[in-house]
């Protein structure tokens, strides 16, 4: 769209680009076509555009993906944009504010990217509602005012160094890719712009807490020139933290490298299995088709050997009816990276599967043993379950979660509905034994 065109969309939908609103709508098409560029498209993306305004960078995407879903938070411009795409089945627009909207609706929509001119005054808020972990893109072209691209890809030591720089890092790749001129606007902005695109960071990082991790950076940087020591909570003898990470006594929190951070936020977790995704040689009761013991085995053995034996899956719920999901870190034997039940594990010898259930429930998630899991399904051995007797539990909880960092990437709850359309849509996402828990709980 040329700047004339752009003027007529504001015009027709009756809108005066807000300052208060971060309204700068860019009027550049060459510079519109580039940006898009850099989402490296194929037809079988999905995109979610925040902030489409009159649709400048929209029209280069739709007919060449799958799906594109539009939010705006204009009421005028998102109504423009609905009654332009009503045709096009592969165009959703929300008329909702990027800061609050529900994420959890755009996992079903997998492989996705992300894009957005963002607006300068809540562009740091969308990106900590949309693209914090865990998030469902693959990718993310973004433009901000220069000054907070500078931020999300700053140096140790440098002035634009910071929380953003460290919350954005330990999830991406930042690579800033040019300057956008004031003249490439409407209304024009007293500033540059930027472009970047952020990849995910996969590898090169120790699992760690991230909640805790955040809590340390906040207090770091609460005072940035004063000594970290100072700003930190008690934790474990100073001088053996900073000799691990080969820095002084007397180190700013803004002269810390991420992989620092990484290994402060480590050396300060009180988890007694952050390091241990598993154990080889946990010994397990080897049983029969009818789940009689027959004999026993390490872990190892019984997952190579495909020996049957014992495990339980706990469905929790919080009291609007959400299900927890947890997504399985990379560093575990079995089904590495994908989502799964919101706890699961084997049986140890002799244990029984409600004990079971209630020792993963406080080993995996942190929550009492307290809580009475209630069963709701027994399942058969199959390749799906591992060769495992599988007792699915259900619990409500509505407490705070803490969970392993080298056993669990990340959690979230999702409603069921959201649930079911998405492994409808990609059952590759999630582990199989959940897939077929899902399916006793909630048959198709």
């Amino acid at each position: 769209m040329t700047g004339r065109e752009i003027r007529e969309a504001l015009d027709h939908a009756g809108v005066l680009p807000s300052k208060q609103l971060g309204q700068n709508f860019l009027i550049d098409p060459n510079m519109a076509r580039w940006i898009v560029s850099q989402l490296e498209i194929t037809a079988n993306d999905a995109v979610v555009e925040v902030g489409p305004g009159t649709g400048s960078l929209s029209e280069h995407l739709v007919g060449n993906v799958r799906k594109l879903i539009l939010i705006e938070f204009d009421a005028r411009l998102a109504a423009a944009l609905t009654e332009r795409y009503r045709s096009d089945p592969s165009v959703e627009v929300h008329h909702a504010d990027g800061v609050k909207f529900d994420g959890r609706q755009l996992f079903k929509h997998r492989p996705l990217k992300f894009l957005g001119n963002l607006p300068y005054s809540c562009g740091g808020a969308i990106l900590k509602n949309l693209l914090s972990r865990p998030h469902p893109f693959d990718r993310a072209v973004i433009m901000l005012q220069k000054e907070v691209i500078d931020r999300l890809g700053a140096k140790p030591g440098t002035k634009d160094y910071g929380i953003l720089s460290l919350r954005t890092q330990a999830n991406w790749e930042v690579k800033s890719l040019r300057t956008v001129p004031p003249e490439a606007f409407y209304p024009q902005p007293k500033i540059d712009s930027s472009v970047a695109v952020l990849t995910p960071r996969i590898g090169g990082l120790p699992p760690f807490d991230y909640r805790l991790f955040d809590e340390l950076i906040r207090r770091g940087f609460s005072q940035r020139r004063k000594q970290l020591k100072k700003q930190l909570p008690d934790g474990p003898p100073w001088d053996e933290i900073t000799t691990q990470l080969g820095v002084s006594t007397t180190v700013r929190g803004e002269e810390l490298t991420l992989s620092q951070w990484v290994d402060l936020t480590r050396s300060f977790d009180p988890h007694p299995l952050k390091d241990i995704p598993q154990n080889a040689g946990e010994i397990f009761d080897v049983v029969d088709a009818s789940d009689q013991v027959i004999g026993t085995a390490t872990r190892a053995e019984v997952h190579a050997q495909k020996l049957t034996h014992r495990a339980v899956h706990v469905f929790v719920f919080n009291k609007r009816g959400d299900l927890l999901l947890q997504k399985r870190s990379l560093l575990k034997d079995m089904c590495p990276g994908l989502w799964d039940s919101s706890v699961s594990g084997h049986l140890d010898s002799g244990e029984s599967y409600e004990n079971a259930a209630r020792r993963e429930l406080g080993e995996e998630m942190g929550i009492s043993s307290e809580n009475i899991p209630e069963e709701i399904a027994r399942i058969t051995p199959s390749t799906n379950t591992g060769w495992e007797h599988v007792r699915l539990y259900r619990i409500h909880y509505d407490g705070t979660l803490r969970f392993p960092s080298a056993e669990v990437d990340a959690a979230m709850w999702f409603p069921l509905a959201e649930i079911s359309a998405w492994t409808a849509s990609h059952p590759e996402d999630f582990a199989p034994g959940f897939l077929e828990c899902w399916s006793q709980f909630h048959p198709i």
